[in-house]
């Protein structure tokens, strides 16, 4: 399905994901065949409608690549049994790269685009996702009620919303203590968030060091927010 829409893995790519799989490298080749199944999947629908701007040729590394680098910002994805919510979760990126990349990862995509999150839920199908359940929702009545109320112990975002709405949208999920929202920003997204996050001395929060996508795809960090301190 979708064969003509796939493209190769580069060398600088396939390196950038295999390092996500360190300690677990027989289950990368997997992995990756995962991916090329989404690929085509992902844009032989996004000729009936809109999933995605970019093109195919940027699928590994602004879509799998970034949603996998959380891996840097939270080590133990890929050897703890985990909950995360991805928070509008779009076409499923991060979602369904990360149910495919760690098993033991409990993931749920919540998005409030009807047509967005029957695409997650069939593409999870397809790849045998048992990991990712796929709600349609808006997050802010999702998080006041069970079972999502302090079940996550990670609630991730890609969207443009601000830190402060997200914060809002998504503290409710997270587990007491220890739940964490991690949000992926560029350097001048975070900066332009700074006054909200000094300002408010009820949030804990942290960011990572920003890092290099591969093939030119950008500068990526991670602002971390918490309830409580970090240990």
């Amino acid at each position: 399905m979708g064969g003509e829409f796939v493209t190769a893995v580069s060398p600088e790519c396939r390196n950038f994901l295999l390092e996500a799989f360190s300690g677990r490298e027989e289950l990368f080749d997997a992995f990756l065949e995962k991916m090329k199944l989404l690929q085509g999947i992902l844009y032989e629908t996004n000729e009936q409608f809109n999933l995605t701007a970019l093109p195919p040729e940027a699928f590994w590394s602004k879509h799998v690549a970034d949603s996998l680098s959380l891996i840097r910002a939270f080590p133990q994805i890929g050897k703890q049994s985990l909950s995360l919510l991805d928070l509008g979760c779009g076409a499923g990126f991060p979602s369904l790269v990360l149910a495919a990349a760690f098993p033991l990862l409990k993931v749920t995509a919540v998005d409030s685009t009807g047509k967005k999150i029957s695409f997650v839920a069939a593409a999870a199908e397809q790849l045998s996702l048992e990991n990712l359940s796929a709600i349609h929702g808006r997050g802010n009545e999702l998080a006041r009620k069970a079972p999502f109320k302090g079940a996550y112990d990670l609630v991730t975002a890609r969207a443009v919303s601000s830190a402060e709405n997200l914060v809002k949208e998504s503290f409710s999920f997270l587990k007491e203590p220890g739940g964490v929202l991690a949000v992926y920003r560029t350097a001048s997204q975070l900066a332009e968030e700074k006054a909200f996050l000094e300002k408010n001395k009820r949030l804990f929060w942290r960011s990572t060091e920003l890092f290099s996508l591969p093939e030119e795809a950008g500068m990526r960090q991670f602002l971390l927010l918490a309830k409580h301190p970090f240990p």
